[in-house]
């Protein structure tokens, strides 16, 4: 027989989850096991060729050079500032001639003292995020640079402009980018399985990003296999673009939650009201749901906030998975969130909220030896129905689901209308919703 909760929860005895202490073990195995796999591979690698390799006071010099004009972007990066969220940088163009120019033990190395200096200069995150970079980074740069080393013997001939070996940079960078990538998006995926891939590897924006970076990177490495000290001149120009970068990034941080990467509420109002009034323009339907997490208080009490954080990304990813380019989706505060269907009328708002309910049912994180399932609520109101603007349209969803949570929870109410959830395996048959087939 089920519980009434729709919590896994163990009582926490007044001691700190060790998932607290330790974010890692409090993913899932998988991921940790993959996790762990990659940087264990990344430090057998360093330890191979520091100890095959031969050092020179020439390379050590250049490396130094590199990793100094990468600290000078990463302190320009700290005197703007870069909240949560905000992730991309223009690093590469100092990673990638460390790769190119040098031995692969430095493109192993160079991702270790910058990814430091973004711990303790920029901003904090768990450090396990911070070594894995550090590692897939390496391994990347590590076989971009065996690649171009095998390909072109001479180094030299990168400097002198040669059209072969500039060419085969360019496909070592873009070999250096795909791992980057295909390692990380592992990691996403591995981390959330009901996530696309599509989701976790390129968009638009990133696969320009990457071309900007690779370009950099290129040059940059011409510009230092002609002489080192010609970094200062190329310094300024990658400094200057880094900093616009995180200006525009940080101008869409503004209007994203930082915990979910949904829209934060004042910015979701803005796109509501605007899809609202061309709704209203247009005579198209338009449906309003909030939903809002079932006893998520007891989530946080019984396992903390880290993973009470963990929960609201996770709801947040699984809502945003089951909607439409084009629907407005954002965090209205604590455990509640918003989306608006345009286009939309009471079956297709109904199905929609139906879909959540199920997708978030189904959903399970693990912490300490449970795992870790929550339920949602939810309210629907529909323009022309139950209101004509935001505030009316809000104010219905919101009694639709205050009487949701009267009545059990875990269920979708519009106005006096209630949809009970599926049948659940072992269950008393339950009356089938309108929403259902």
């Amino acid at each position: 027989m089920a519980a009434p909760s729709h919590t896994s929860v163990k009582p926490r005895d007044g001691m700190t989850p060790l998932a607290d202490r330790w974010p890692l073990l409090g993913q899932r195995r998988p991921l940790v096991g993959y996790l762990c796999g990659i940087v264990a591979l990344d430090l057998a690698a360093i330890v191979f060729f520091l100890a095959s390799g031969v050092f020179r006071w020439s390379d050590a010099l250049t490396f130094t050079a590199l990793m100094a004009c990468g600290a000078v972007c990463i302190e320009a990066t700290r005197r703007l500032g870069m909240p949560a969220g905000v992730h991309r940088d223009l690093l590469s163009a100092w990673w990638l001639p460390a790769a190119l120019l040098l031995p692969p033990l430095y493109a192993l190395l160079a991702p270790i003292p910058l990814q430091f200096l973004l711990q303790r200069r920029v901003r904090a995150t768990v450090v396990y995020r911070r070594v894995f970079s550090s590692a897939a980074i390496g391994l990347a740069g590590c076989a971009a640079s065996l690649l171009f080393h095998a390909a072109v013997g001479d180094l030299n001939a990168l400097t002198r402009g040669d059209g072969g070996p500039i060419l085969v940079a360019v496909g070592c960078a873009v070999l250096f980018t795909v791992i980057n990538t295909a390692l990380i998006a592992i990691a996403a995926h591995t981390a959330d399985p009901d996530s696309r891939w599509r989701e976790v590897l390129w968009n638009r924006e990133n696969l320009l990003l990457d071309v900007v970076e690779l370009c950099l990177g290129v040059i940059i490495s011409i510009t230092c296999g002609l002489n080192p000290a010609l970094l200062v001149l190329a310094l300024p120009p990658v400094v200057l673009l880094q900093r616009s970068l995180l200006h525009a990034q940080l101008q869409a941080a503004a209007r994203t939650d930082l915990k979910t990467g949904l829209l934060n509420a004042a910015a979701w109002q803005r796109e509501a009201d605007t899809e609202i009034v061309r709704a209203r323009r247009t005579g198209e339907t338009l449906a309003l749901l909030i939903v809002d997490i079932d006893h998520f208080k007891r989530v946080n009490d019984t396992y903390g906030h880290l993973i009470g954080d963990q929960v609201l990304i996770g709801v947040a990813d699984t809502i945003r998975s089951q909607l439409r380019d084009y629907d407005v989706v954002g965090r209205f505060g604590g455990e509640e969130f918003v989306v608006l269907l345009p286009r939309a009328d009471v079956t297709e708002a109904r199905r929609v909220a139906e879909r959540l309910r199920s997708r978030v049912g189904r959903m399970a994180l693990p912490a300490d030896d449970n795992m870790i399932t929550v339920t949602i609520s939810v309210g629907v109101a529909i323009m022309s129905v139950h209101g004509d603007d935001l505030i009316e349209l809000l104010a219905a969803a919101d009694l639709a689901l205050y009487r949701a949570k009267e009545l059990g929870r875990d269920q979708i109410c519009l106005s006096a209308t209630i949809v009970p959830p599926a049948r659940r395996p072992g269950s008393e048959a339950a009356p089938r919703s309108a929403s259902q087939p």
